[in-house]
């Protein structure tokens, strides 16, 4: 059997059958399919009932941790991951739950899977591995996506040497031709008839470029053979007709990318030496029938978190001396202090014998996703947002879901309250409250408004709720660009 490729939504529910039918299994392969999956966490099951079948979100408690019954469909299982998964000739193409239609286009794939990209280079990191200890399996996929988007960042591994030459256009050796070259003199001046001249050149026939280049060229026929070169929006490479047998056995190889990293300090080169090295140690494909790839997260939640902040200009960390204030900035503030930091931490209160206390003060606080401040027409406001990867049912005649929850909420009332004094004393009046979450449209959506009365007859706003589309505001993350605060209708 070829290469079978599926696209699945993040948290829909499928039955035992809707994935052995999807992905052409056998009676005897799916049950160790679905096995894989769960122990690489990016798959979950439940009870295969009605109430499952309402629900857009997947609550921990309703996890199931039985091991799979063969042939049943007692369960329904959910994917919890965004990207692309590979197990053996299966690819998996999980997008994200917020896209509703049973049919999604590859251009939007390729989207997000650019965002994802850009959230997690941030932290500079070639994912190896999935999982840990005895699930933990070696991550061909993200290693080959390494090593191609290397290459056309960077180029083929290069070894330089330098050539001395006579009368070159290189930098002149005035030591060596002042030593070695038997002078002219005219009028008691010296005059070399010939220079000595350094250049320096690429060694086409380094070891470690033509590996390089051949380990390329396999890394993006296997991209092409899964059908996933062109998701990843990537170029094929054809560098080489080299075989990896043509450069010896797999130790003798070893042990030159060994030698090799010795002697070499170049960051960049040793990263890529080491990727090659683990790529040749573990002689893995994405075919490989055990193999489990992934490139994506399990917490897309915290990538549309990164792309609002990104999008919104969020102040939370810009030190409150360099933002735009009505009056000046109290003298009661440090302007290297962060609006962050204006949240005061719970304090705990001890007793000591005598009737004498003692305070501790918590590590953690309130923190907001993000803190806007915009002067429009004389007037500030200050506009709290949190990025929501909810997918709400908010309409007349169906039942509400998918919606936030009560912490959420009362937080998010409790976000206003904790910049009161700050707010009173720089004199801002102006405040908004959002709930920021992703749709699958082409226009910003005003969905409503989330209200407890307890809270909001404290004088606090209310939180409207918009919902953003998502293939705009990624072109906006990806290219680097702000969005005008206005266009939510504020």
């Amino acid at each position: 059997m070829g290469i079978v490729s599926e696209f699945v939504r993040e948290q829909k529910r499928y039955t035992r059958s809707d994935l052995k039918r999807n992905f052409c299994f056998s009676s005897d392969e799916i049950d160790g399919f679905i096995k894989n999956l769960k122990a690489f966490g990016v798959l979950k099951a439940v009870k295969n009932n009605s109430e499952q079948c309402e629900l857009s979100d997947l609550v921990d408690e309703d996890i199931e941790v039985t091991d799979v019954e063969s042939g049943s469909d007692n369960y329904l299982y959910v994917f919890t991951y965004v990207g692309i998964i590979t197990i053996g000739s299966r690819i998996i193409k999980c997008y994200p739950k917020y896209i509703l239609a049973e049919t999604t286009s590859v251009e939007e794939m390729k989207q997000v899977l650019k965002v994802i990209g850009k959230y997690g280079s941030k932290e500079q990191v070639i994912n190896l591995y999935n999982g840990d200890a005895e699930y933990s399996s070696f991550n061909i996929l993200a290693v080959i996506l390494f090593l191609l988007n290397d290459y056309h960042d960077y180029g083929v591994y290069n070894n330089s040497e330098d050539i001395v030459e006579i009368n070159g256009e290189g930098e002149i050796l005035w030591d060596k031709t002042v030593n070695d070259v038997f002078p002219l003199i005219i009028n008691n001046r010296p005059y070399y008839m010939e220079l000595y001249t350094e250049k320096t050149i690429d060694d086409e026939f380094d070891f470690f470029k033509r590996l390089h280049e051949c380990i390329l060229t396999e890394c993006s026929k296997q991209l092409e053979t899964c059908d996933l070169l062109d998701l990843f929006d990537l170029v094929a490479v054809n560098l080489s007709e080299e075989t990896l047998d043509d450069f010896g056995e797999v130790d003798y190889i070893l042990y030159r990318l060994r030698s090799e990293l010795n002697i070499q300090f170049n960051t960049r080169k040793q990263i890529l030496l080491k990727t090659l090295y683990a790529y040749i140690a573990h002689n893995r494909t994405l075919e490989d029938s055990y193999g489990v790839s992934m490139y994506g997260t399990n917490s897309f939640n915290l990538v549309w978190e990164d792309v609002c902040a990104e999008v919104l200009s969020n102040k939370l960390q810009t030190p409150i001396g360099q933002l735009e204030l009505p009056i000046p900035l109290l003298s009661k503030y440090q302007p290297n202090d962060k609006l962050i930091d204006i949240i005061r931490k719970p304090v705990w209160i001890g007793n000591k014998e005598g009737g004498r206390t003692f305070d501790k003060t918590a590590k953690d606080t309130l923190i907001p996703d993000l803190i806007t401040i915009r002067h429009q027409g004389g007037t500030y406001q200050f506009i709290i947002f949190d990025a929501k990867y909810y997918n709400i049912q908010l309409e007349q005649g169906k039942p509400l879901r998918g919606q936030p929850g009560v912490s959420d909420i009362t937080k998010q009332y409790l976000y206003q309250l904790a910049y009161k004094d700050f707010l009173d004393d720089q004199q801002i009046n102006d405040v908004k409250n959002y709930f920021l979450m992703p749709v699958q449209s082409n226009e910003i959506i005003n969905k409503g408004i989330a209200k407890m009365d307890i809270l909001s007859s404290l004088g606090l706003q209310d939180i409207q709720i918009r919902q953003l589309p998502a293939k705009i505001i990624y072109d906006y993350y990806l290219s680097g660009r702000k969005m005008d605060v206005s266009l939510l209708n504020i």
